[in-house]
């Protein structure tokens, strides 16, 4: 800034003074000129002109430049001008603002502070090799009395010589090239002079003015010096140019190799394939999946062979690489579904812990949570669990969550666990602790252990069919021998021709998928019988006595408790994959609990029990089972006075399940009545508050929009309650509208929802109970599938996987399609940001 008001002012005094000894000196001439600035010369809205780089061109015409006052700083009589000393500022030549640095060994002045160091010449001239030379171009320059007529500088000189500058201050001319690129020994001349050359008759001369200049030695190395330097600067620039391509060359291929190894990790984690192999050295066979995989791409690309060929840690293949790239590409899967869930505001957390390879307990996290139309279960990440109490794990939840910045205190609206007493307990579990924390985290015991509890409850509380199961699972061990596997192949294609089935093994986790098991033995029991016979008819000691032992075992009974089991077990396997769809919500779930408990009732029917007993018949005919005596047996008289009660035994009754009878009332109905009160016990919370609020959301329901159950629901979280009354007003009218013109009806709470979506600024409270309603959870089906990806991920030759690493796999291969498609140039950015070793520019 005060460089530029020094220049300013500068030029101000300058104009003022020149026009005024032109008009002292020619009256006349002086009222044909004026002062105009340069094409481009900028100037502020005060009108002063910008800071001097040259002037504007004089031009004639009728404006006069005495027509206005002179500037206060310049007004001086005529007689007082030429004796009295000019502005301090003018007599110095530079300004005191001059910051220009003094060169070693330059003069200073007595005060002790270095004079301005400043080119031969005057001030409006060139004052540095960067500025070139100063060529004003006027229309008229300034005439003296040379000789007999009175001579000026001519701008054609210009074209001529090139190095010439310009003086209009002191009506001189000069040699930018000798001024600036002169050999410091070369002795001083008129045109590096501070007078400067102004003999305009000689200036074209042979022998004088600039054509002698122009031959002298000192002129001829000032030119090529100044040819050199111009020669320098465009060289320099070229240089930077191709320096500026090369590295953007370089940052390309780099970021392309990082893509290709992001790429490849990406791959294998999303396929549960090992990384690394057992030794990696260039000796090593097999190096493992990752370096295998690159090398195979490096054959037909010759940048990622030249990369892979670096030496020292510049190959970026390394396992802390491979831990900094699958952590970016993590985190960047964690920050999409972190996006979502505060997007949705509310959100459920869904939790369940295993045991590794290595045992180490394993704490799987999900997030529920309703998101541009549909439900998502989106898994957040496995921590080992080092403590194993309600106050460790609970702990270690809330840390999760906060770790996110997920507002779990006023968003968390609910909590899925298993039935342990450590996640489920009333007062310390860990359901209770983080409900201390979160008002509205409604705890939902996960609805699929519900109903497995329920199914073993019923097989354990009758002995036969507990007695079933075991001889179930004894069978298939016995047909799962090498040689009687082979016999049990054979025999099927015998029989029945085309695929043969297997046997399947019983879960003890998974109760429902025991229909499977209950369906192949039933539909390929006399393929099994038909082995176990020819087993037994032969000599193999312990195999023929187990084969014997086991078609004993095979009467009318078991085949009558095959066909129960596979009938009701069939029912409850297609409601144990509901619940555990991320869909289904707890109305859903609610419904189809109702659902299977009438047709359990349904099965205490005289129509029920007659078309089963006669697929147990048939069955048992197939199987050459005896049954023709069965029909013909006397039934059992009871006393009259135990009418209307089961009897299980008395005394002197001998105790048989052969006949149809029998059959209904020590099997049939036994198992049916303890399945129905095991599930009214098990499903008894569906009668709460919330449950009824639910349903009441469920379009389905008899509830619908009910005033009273959405009441209890909203004040539960907190809903404001006229806000409340005006939406469920204006939402019947809406639907009804809806229904009269013939419009699809909703079909659930997730398509309410969805229809409120786009009105949710006018349905502020009715809109968040649905989204609740949505992301309350109802089983915790989405842990028991990351246990799945652990145990292909953390195999016996991973055990070694620190649990970091276990962490981001076990996501990338969880959320696969999130992680598909993540943006290779933001991963990039991601990884450079969070790199420390920077051996490899990516920007």
């Amino acid at each position: 800034m005060e460089a530029t008001r020094f220049w300013s002012v500068v030029e101000k005094d300058f104009l003022w003074m020149y026009m005024w000894m032109v008009k002292r000196k020619d009256p006349q001439h002086h009222k044909q000129i004026r002062v105009c600035p340069p094409a481009g010369h900028a100037q502020g809205d005060s009108g002063v002109a910008a800071p001097f780089g040259g002037l504007g061109p004089i031009e004639a015409g009728e404006d006069s430049c005495d027509e206005g006052p002179l500037p206060s700083h310049t007004q001086h009589s005529e007689d007082s001008f030429d004796e009295g000393p000019l502005p301090s500022h003018m007599q110095q030549g530079v300004s005191s603002a001059d910051n220009t640095e003094v060169p070693a060994g330059h003069p200073q002045g007595d005060s002790g502070v270095a004079a301005p160091f400043r080119r031969p010449g005057t001030i409006d001239i060139s004052q540095s090799r960067a500025a070139g030379p100063t060529q004003p171009r006027l229309k008229i320059y300034p005439k003296t009395m040379q000789g007999e007529k009175r001579r000026s500088f001519n701008p054609s000189w210009y074209n001529t010589f090139s190095w010439l500058e310009y003086s209009l201050m002191k009506d001189c001319a000069y040699c930018y090239a000798c001024r600036h690129f002169s050999l410091p020994s070369t002795s001083e001349s008129v045109f590096t002079s501070e007078s400067g050359f102004s003999q305009w008759k000689k200036a074209m001369y042979k022998d004088a003015g600039f054509k002698v200049h122009e031959k002298s030695d000192s002129h001829i190395t000032a030119m090529l010096a100044w040819s050199e330097h111009k020669k320098a600067a465009l060289t320099d620039a070229s240089v930077l140019n191709m320096l500026n391509n090369e590295y953007k060359k370089k940052v390309e291929e780099n970021r392309s190799y990082i893509k290709t190894v992001a790429d490849v990790l990406l791959l294998t984690a999303t396929q549960n394939m090992a990384q690394r192999g057992h030794r990696e050295s260039e000796q090593s066979d097999n190096k493992g999946n990752f370096l295998e995989i690159l090398e195979m791409i490096a054959k037909p690309n010759p940048m990622v062979a030249k990369k892979m060929k670096a030496t020292g840690n510049a190959k970026y293949t390394s396992n802390t690489i491979q831990n900094e790239i699958l952590q970016c590409l993590t985190s960047m899967v964690q920050d999409s579904i972190v996006k979502e869930v505060k997007e949705s505001e509310v959100f459920s957390i869904i939790a369940d812990e295993t045991k590794d390879l290595q045992k180490k307990e394993q704490l799987s996290l999900v997030l529920r949570y309703y998101y541009n139309g549909a439900v998502h279960e989106s898994f957040l990440e496995m921590q080992h669990a080092q403590h194993l109490d309600a106050k460790g794990l609970s702990d270690m939840i809330i840390k999760c969550l906060e770790s996110y910045e997920l507002q779990y205190k006023s968003n968390l609206v609910g909590q899925g666990y298993d039935g342990a007493s450590v996640m489920s307990g009333k007062h310390s579990g860990v359901a209770a602790r983080i409900k201390t924390e979160a008002k509205t985290a409604f705890y939902v015991h996960c609805n699929a252990h519900c109903l497995n509890l329920v199914l073993v409850d019923t097989v354990k509380s009758v002995p036969e069919a507990d007695c079933f199961f075991s001889l179930l699972e004894k069978i298939y061990v016995y047909m799962s021998g090498s040689y009687l596997h082979q016999k049990w192949l054979t025999v099927q294609k015998e029989m029945y021709g085309g695929t043969p089935r297997e046997l399947q093994k019983l879960s003890d986790t998974r109760w429902a998928c025991r229909a499977v098991a209950c369906r192949n033995l039933m539909d390929r029991l006399p393929a099994v019988l038909c082995v176990l016979q020819n087993i037994s008819a032969e000599n193999l000691r312990d195999g023929s006595i187990d084969a014997r032992g086991l078609l004993a075992q095979i009467d009318l009974t078991f085949i009558g408790l095959l066909a129960t089991f596979r009938k009701v077990f069939g029912d409850t396997k297609l409601l144990s994959e509901l619940l555990q769809s991320p869909s289904v919500d707890l109305a859903m779930a609610a419904d189809m609990v109702e659902s299977l408990l009438d047709t359990f009732q349904e099965y205490r029917t005289e129509t029920f029990t007659d078309k089963l007993w006669h697929d147990i018949v048939e069955t048992a005919k197939q199987c050459n089972i005896a049954v023709e005596n069965v029909e013909k047996k006397r039934a059992h008289k009871v006393s009259t006075k135990l009418g209307g009660s089961y009897v299980t035994c008395t005394i002197g009754l001998r105790k048989g399940n052969a006949d149809k009878d029998s059959f209904r009332q020590g099997l049939l109905y036994p198992i049916l009545d303890t399945l129905v009160s095991e599930m009214e016990r098990r499903f008894s919370k569906m009668n709460c508050s919330v449950m009824r609020g639910i349903q009441a959301l469920n379009p389905k329901s008899s509830t619908f929009l009910q005033d009273d159950q959405v009441f209890d629901f909203g004040t539960i979280y907190g809903c404001d309650k006229e806000d409340l009354t005006h939406e469920l007003h204006q939402a019947r009218r809406i639907l009804s509208r809806k229904a009269e013109s013939g419009a699809a009806q909703l079909g659930n709470i997730l398509d309410l929802t969805v229809f409120l979506e786009p009105y949710q600024e006018v349905f502020v409270e009715l809109f968040r109970l649905c989204k609740i309603a949505l992301a309350l959870p109802v089983s915790s089906a989405a842990c028991e599938r990351s246990f799945s990806a652990l145990k292909l991920i953390k195999t016996h030759l991973r055990t070694t996987m620190l649990d970091n690493r276990l962490s981001h796999l076990s996501l990338l291969s969880i959320e696969s399609r999130r992680a598909r498609a993540l943006n290779m140039d933001d991963f990039i950015k991601v990884f450079a940001s969070k790199h420390k070793n920077r051996r490899i520019a990516l920007f």
